[in-house]
Formats: C-alpha cells, sequence, structure tokens
C-alpha cells in the first residue's frame, strides 16, 4: 500500500503548517500518476496521524490531471488515466507530463489549549494579553 509514504509526507507537511494545533480538515492537491484514491489515502492518513495533532482529520484529494502529448500528431491533452493513448489519432507513442505533483493545498484547525513558543491565556500573568 503506497498510501502509507504519501501519507506520512502529508502528516510532516500538515503538522509544520498547523503549528501544534489540531487539525480537522487537510486538503491535497495529487497527481493522477500517483495513482491514490481519497478512501484509500484517508485510510492511511488515519493510522499514520493516530496521536498526533492530525488525528481524526479528514483529508480532501483533488486529482490532478497528467497532460499527454501525442509524438505522431502533436495533439495535446490532459487526462486521469496514465496510461491514455491519444484523442486525436488514437496513437500510443504519447509523452506524459506532470501529473506527479503532491501539494498540500490548505488546512483547518481547531484551537488548541497551548501552542509551542506562544504564551498561555489563561496564564494569570498580567503582561500578557488574554
Amino acid at each position: 500500500m503506497h498510501e502509507i509514504g504519501i501519507a506520512e509526507a502529508i502528516l510532516d507537511a500538515v503538522e509544520k503548517r498547523a503549528a501544534g494545533r489540531p487539525v480537522q480538515h487537510a486538503r491535497v492537491r495529487a497527481g493522477a500518476l500517483l495513482r491514490i484514491s481519497e478512501p484509500a489515502i484517508n485510510q492511511a492518513f488515519a493510522m499514520v496521524s493516530a496521536g498526533s495533532p492530525a488525528e481524526g482529520a479528514r483529508l480532501e484529494l483533488v486529482i490532478i490531471p497528467a497532460r499527454h502529448i501525442c509524438r505522431t500528431c502533436r495533439h495535446v491533452t490532459t487526462s486521469d488515466d496514465v496510461f491514455a493513448s491519444c484523442g486525436g489519432c488514437g496513437g500510443i507513442d504519447v509523452v506524459t507530463e506532470g501529473g506527479d505533483e503532491l501539494i498540500l493545498e490548505s488546512i483547518q484547525t481547531t484551537e488548541a489549549d497551548h501552542v509551542p513558543g506562544h504564551p498561555r491565556r489563561d496564564s494569570g500573568d498580567p503582561a500578557r494579553p488574554s
């Protein structure tokens, strides 16, 4: 299940962006060549995020199509199918560009009790804003 490695990379990026805050949701853009599905990546993410601030977070997956260029007729198209043939001439001598991206687009967090490196609001210190 190659989704585990991808989920670990996503978790690393999510944790850096969240800075200790609990994560509810993350939106990820993944190239079609990675051949991942939303149910599989959510299952893998649930496994690797257990015990982390992202535990229980749901991933929304957006697939980025690959660009296909036919070497025979020069027809250019995009597709989620990594084994696409040319839509112009039907040929199979196709060059594929892109489709291997993995981008953490956004995260949604909740307010944490305390974010490391930031003062506690309930510290009772009059010099610190509450």
